[in-house]
C-alpha cells in the first residue's frame, strides 16, 4: 500500500473529471469520490482503511416508455399530454407492436359525502374518469357536467324502535323469491328449497332468539324487501346488523359468516361500497378461522354440512372477486392454501351444470387478468393470447348453457335460474372486455389522433390484431347489452342487482367510446339500449341513476362530435367536386361571406339530451352524412364549403389529377347490351 502522506490532496484546484468508479463509502453518503485508494474524501475523515470498491453493476438499459406517475384527480390535462407523447413514441418503437401500455387508471375520488375513497386500475369508476379526461381534451372540455361526478347522498334510514320490527308473513315467499333472484349466480348460502319453510317457521315463533341465526333471517329478508319496500328492509337491516355485531365474539360458526356477507350484499344494493368493502372484511376472516376453505376439513361434518360450507367458500371468493375487481382493490381470499374444488362431474364424467361453480371460474380467469395485465401495466400478444385460452376454454363449457338458460325462459320457470345465468354471463363479457379494452384504448387513441391532422380512418386493407381485439371488446359489451335488454323487457331484472349495474356501465362506456372513434353507427342503439336498462335500475338504485346520466352524456358528445366530423369530410369533398360541373353558382362567392341561418334549422342548448329533439331531417343531407342539428346542403354558400372565390366558366378536368387518364376511364362502357354489333337477342325474355 501506497503511502499516506505521498497520497495528500494537492492544495491547488483541479479540473473535474468523471471517474469510472466510486468507492462505497462516497456512494452511500452521496458525495464525489476522485477514484483513488484510498480516495480523498476517506483520507479526510482519517478512514482509509474503510475505502473499498464494489465491482460495479450494469445497468439495464431503459424502456422505451418510461415509467410514469400515477395519475391523480386534479392531473388530467397533464396525463393526457404524457400518454399522448407515449402513444407517439410507441408507434415508432418495434417493441410498440408485441406490447401495449395500460395506463394507469387508480385515483382517489371523493365520494358523495366528500370524502376520499381509493378505486383501482381495473374499477369501472377509474375507467370512467379516463375517458372523461379524453373527452374532455379532444372532444369538448365541457362534455360532462358537474352533476355527473358524484350521486346524490342519501343518509341511510336509522331504526328507531325499542323492539323488535314487525314481521309480515304474507309476504315473505315473495321477498324471498326476489332474494334468489338478485343473489344468483353470486352467492349460494342456503338450501334453495327449504329456506322459505325456514323463514316462515321462524317468523311465527312469539320469542325469538337474539342471535346469528335470527339476523341471517332478518337479513335475507331486508334484501329481498330493498327494492318495493324500502323503510321496512332498511329497518330490518339496522337491527340485524346490530344483533351482529353484539354477538360477534370469539364464537364463530357458519352463521356468523352467513350474516356478514349478507351485510355486505345489502350495503352493495344501498350504493354503501366502501362498508360493504370492511364488513365482507370481518366475513372472510370468520370463514378462515374454521376453516371452511380446507375441503377435508368440511368433510368432517357429513355430507350436507360438507356440501354448505363448500359452497359458502366458493360464494366468499366470488363475492371478494366481484368486490376486487368493480372497486379495483386487493381481494381478501387466496387459492393458495384451499382445496375446495370449483368443479363437479356427474358419473358419466361431464361437468355438472352449478352457477356458482361458473361463477366462480370465470371470476378466477378475472383474477389472472387483473393480476397479469393490470397490475404490470403491459400486456403483449403472447399474454392476450393466453388468456384467450382460457376464455375460450369456458366459453366451450358454459357458453351456450347459460344462454339456453336465459333464451327459453318463461313464467313458470324459476326466475332466479335465468337471472344468474344472466349474472355469470355479464362477469364473462367483461372479463373480455377487461383483458381488451388496452387495445381499445390504443385504436382510440390513434384514430382521433389521425381524425385530428385530418387523416381518415381506413376502413379496408389488413386489419391489426390490436384493432380485432379492440373489435372483441366492442363486442362483449354489445352481447351483454342484448341479454339485459332481452330479460329486463320479460320482466326478469328486478330488485338491487350491483354486478349487472356495475358492468353494464363499463358496456355503456365501451360502446360511448366505441362510437367516438369510428366503430361504427350501430353502436348508437346499442349505447341507448344500455341506457335504457341502467334507467330500470335507476328506478330504486342510485348509482345506476348516475351511471345512465353519464352515458347519456357521453353517447350525446360521441354524436355531436361524429356529425362535425362527417360534415367537414363532406365539405372538403363537396369543394373538389363542385368544380367539375359548376354545382356552386359563381355570384354566391361575390355576396357577403357571413354564413346566414337556415330557415328551418333549430338549434339544441350544449349538452341537451339528443333523444329529446325531435328536428326535421332533409333526405339529402341525412344521406351526406350531415346529421341533425346542421344546415341544409342547398342552403350551404360557397364561402361556407370553403370554396375558392373564382370559380372557371368552363371547368377543366383538370382538377381530375390525371384520373382521366387512368386504363380504362375513357373505354367505360354504358350500354354493355349492344356489344355483339347491336343485335339483342330477346328469345328468353319471350
Amino acid at each position: 500500500m501506497e503511502d499516506v502522506s505521498v497520497r495528500q490532496p494537492s492544495p491547488h484546484a483541479y479540473v473535474r473529471t468523471r471517474v469510472a468508479n466510486a468507492c462505497d463509502s462516497c456512494k452511500a453518503r452521496k458525495v464525489k469520490c476522485d477514484g483513488k485508494l484510498p480516495c480523498s474524501y476517506c483520507l479526510r475523515r482519517q478512514r482509509p482503511s474503510t475505502c473499498r470498491y464494489s465491482p460495479q453493476q450494469r445497468r439495464r438499459a431503459p424502456a422505451p416508455t418510461p415509467r410514469t406517475p400515477s395519475p391523480s384527480v386534479h392531473n388530467g390535462t397533464h396525463h393526457q399530454s404524457e400518454s399522448e407523447a407515449r402513444h407517439s413514441r410507441s408507434t415508432n418503437d418495434p417493441l410498440a407492436e408485441e406490447e401495449t401500455e395500460v395506463p394507469r387508471e387508480a385515483r382517489l375520488l371523493c365520494d358523495a359525502q366528500g370524502k376520499l375513497i381509493f378505486i383501482g386500475d381495473c374499477a369501472p369508476l377509474s375507467f370512467f374518469q379516463t375517458v372523461r379526461q379524453l373527452v374532455n381534451t379532444r372532444v369538448d372540455p365541457h362534455v360532462f357536467a358537474h352533476q355527473s361526478e358524484n350521486p346524490p347522498f342519501r343518509p341511510p334510514t336509522q331504526y328507531s324502535g325499542n323492539g323488535e320490527p314487525s314481521l309480515h308473513l304474507a309476504t315473505i315467499p315473495r321477498a324471498i323469491s326476489t332474494y334468489h333472484a338478485v343473489t344468483s349466480g353470486l352467492v349460494d348460502l342456503f338450501g334453495h328449497a327449504h329456506l322459505v319453510d325456514e323463514v316462515a317457521s321462524w317468523a311465527q315463533q312469539t320469542h325469538r332468539l337474539q342471535d346469528a341465526s335470527s339476523a341471517t333471517f332478518y337479513l335475507v329478508l331486508a334484501i329481498g324487501y330493498q327494492s318495493s319496500e324500502e323503510d321496512v328492509a332498511s329497518a330490518y337491516f339496522e337491527y340485524a346488523r346490530n344483533i351482529a355485531l353484539t354477538n360477534l365474539s370469539g364464537n364463530i360458526n357458519v352463521p356468523t359468516i352467513q350474516t356478514f356477507i349478507l351485510v355486505t350484499l345489502y350495503m352493495l344494493g344501498s350504493c354503501q361500497m366502501n362498508g360493504a368493502f370492511l364488513f365482507f372484511g370481518i366475513a372472510v376472516r370468520a370463514a378462515y378461522s374454521i376453516g371452511i376453505h380446507r375441503t377435508e376439513i368440511n368433510s368432517r361434518f357429513g355430507h350436507e354440512i360438507h356440501r354448505q360450507r363448500d359452497r359458502l367458500w366458493k360464494s366468499l371468493r366470488v363475492l371478494d372477486l366481484f368486490l376486487s375487481t368493480s372497486m379495483g382493490r386487493p381481494p381478501a381470499t387466496s387459492d393458495v392454501d384451499c382445496t375446495v374444488p370449483y368443479r363437479a362431474s356427474d358419473d358419466s364424467g361431464q361437468e355438472t351444470f352449478d352457477l356458482l361453480n361458473a361463477s366462480a371460474q370465470i371470476f378466477l380467469i378475472t383474477e389472472g387478468i387483473v393480476v397479469e395485465v393490470y397490475s404490470r401495466r403491459k400486456v403483449s400478444y403472447q399474454l392476450t393470447e393466453g388468456i384467450s385460452r382460457q376464455l375460450r376454454d369456458w366459453s366451450l363449457r358454459w357458453l351456450q348453457r347459460l344462454k339456453d338458460v336465459v333464451a327459453v325462459s318463461s313464467a313458470e320457470d324459476d326466475p332466479s335460474k335465468t337471472t344468474g345465468a344472466c349474472q355469470v354471463l355479464c362477469s364473462y363479457y367483461y372479463a373480455v372486455i377487461l383483458v381488451s379494452r388496452p387495445f381499445l384504448m390504443y385504436e382510440l387513441h390513434k384514430r382521433l389522433t389521425e381524425s385530428s391532422v385530418g387523416i381518415s380512418v381506413s376502413k379496408s386493407g389488413l386489419v391489426s390484431g390490436k384493432s380485432k381485439l379492440a373489435d372483441a371488446c366492442i363486442d362483449a359489451a354489445s352481447f351483454m347489452v342484448d341479454i339485459l335488454v332481452g330479460l329486463t323487457e320479460k320482466g326478469y331484472l328486478n330488485g338491487h342487482m350491483p354486478l349487472i349495474v356495475s358492468w353494464l356501465f363499463a358496456s355503456s362506456l365501451i360502446l360511448g367510446v366505441g362510437l367516438l372513434g369510428s366503430f361504427g353507427r350501430i353502436l348508437e342503439k346499442y349505447a341507448r339500449n344500455a341506457i335504457m336498462v341502467l334507467e330500470h335500475f335507476a328506478k330504486s338504485d342510485a348509482h345506476a341513476a348516475q351511471y345512465s346520466m353519464i352515458a347519456k352524456t357521453l353517447l350525446n358528445a360521441a354524436l355531436d362530435y361524429l356529425e362535425k366530423k362527417e360534415l367537414q369530410e363532406r365539405i372538403q369533398r363537396t369543394e373538389s367536386s363542385s368544380q367539375l360541373f359548376g354545382l356552386v353558382p359563381r355570384d354566391s362567392a361575390d355576396v357577403d361571406h357571413t354564413p346566414r341561418p337556415s330557415s328551418n334549422t333549430q338549434t339544441t342548448p350544449a349538452g341537451a339530451d339528443r333523444t329529446l329533439a325531435t328536428k326535421p331531417t332533409n333526405s339529402v343531407s341525412g344521406f351526406l352524412g350531415l346529421g341533425f342539428g346542421s344546415p341544409p346542403f342547398a342552403d350551404a354558400d360557397a364561402s361556407f364549403l370553403g370554396l375558392s372565390a373564382s370559380l372557371p366558366q368552363t371547368p377543366d378536368l383538370s382538377v381530375l389529377d390525371g384520373r382521366h387518364d387512368d386504363h380504362g376511364f375513357g373505354d367505360l362502357n354504358l350500354f354493355q347490351l349492344l356489344d355483339g354489333d347491336g343485335h339483342i337477342d330477346l328469345g328468353p325474355y319471350i
